[in-house]
């Protein structure tokens, strides 16, 4: 079971939140989704939610860094996020 830390993108604060929202590893994060990780963590008090912590999810599970993720799969999360409004 590799750390959260030790993903593509997810630093040390990132790792912070998703331990908080319950994912504590690739494997819960996996599970769970970019998406409602997200959301999940636009709960927390003062969380900084943004559209490039969902692009840094996204890629986490893919494991590459956010700026691979190809443009379709961008265009769906920017979507996604807006319908949010958070």
């Amino acid at each position: 079971m590799e750390k959260l830390t030790e993903l593509p993108n997810i630093g040390k604060t990132l790792a912070q939140k998703l331990e908080l929202i319950g994912i504590h590893s690739y494997e819960d994060l996996q599970a769970i989704g970019s998406q409602n990780a997200i959301i999940k963590i636009a709960t927390i008090e003062n969380s900084g939610v943004c559209i490039n912590m969902l692009y840094a999810l996204e890629g986490a599970i893919q494991g590459i860094r956010w700026h691979g993720l190809d443009n379709a799969k961008k265009q769906e999360l920017k979507e996604f996020f807006k319908m949010l409004n958070i």
